[in-house]
């Protein structure tokens, strides 16, 4: 098992900055692929960023050049730097984590349905 918890959330303007970290705890030997995904009212959730084992990150189109994903594995714990906010980053961000096998096969981190989640914290862009 492993346990999630996301920490940095809170409210900014328009053009500001946060950042989330997300620390993992439990069989961490589980966090291969990690990322962050939000969900705001009213709509699905959506992913926003990942990063594989070897520090290889993906980005939602809608957040290319404004955020950065980082892991800092000695520390276990995945960070998600969000800067030039805007009110449509509003949501509740989720850390999740897998370990990116499927039996004996090895699962693109973009391409899973994550096993672990935290319980997310709110991110809020006001214009």
């Amino acid at each position: 098992q492993v346990q999630l918890v996301e920490s940095g959330g809170g409210s900014v303007q328009a053009g500001g900055s946060l950042r989330l970290s997300c620390a993992a705890s439990g069989y961490t030997y589980s966090t291969t692929c990690m990322g962050w995904f939000r969900q705001a009212p009213g709509k699905e959730r959506e992913g926003v960023a990942i990063i594989d084992s070897d520090g290889s990150p993906s980005y939602a189109d809608s957040v290319k050049g404004r955020f950065t994903i980082s892991k800092d594995n000695a520390k276990n714990t995945l960070y998600l730097r969000m800067n030039s906010l805007k009110p449509e980053d509003t949501a509740m961000y989720y850390c999740a984590a897998d370990p990116g096998y499927r039996g004996d096969y090895r699962i693109a981190c973009t391409g899973l349905d994550y096993g672990y989640w935290g319980q997310g914290t709110q991110v809020t862009v006001s214009s």
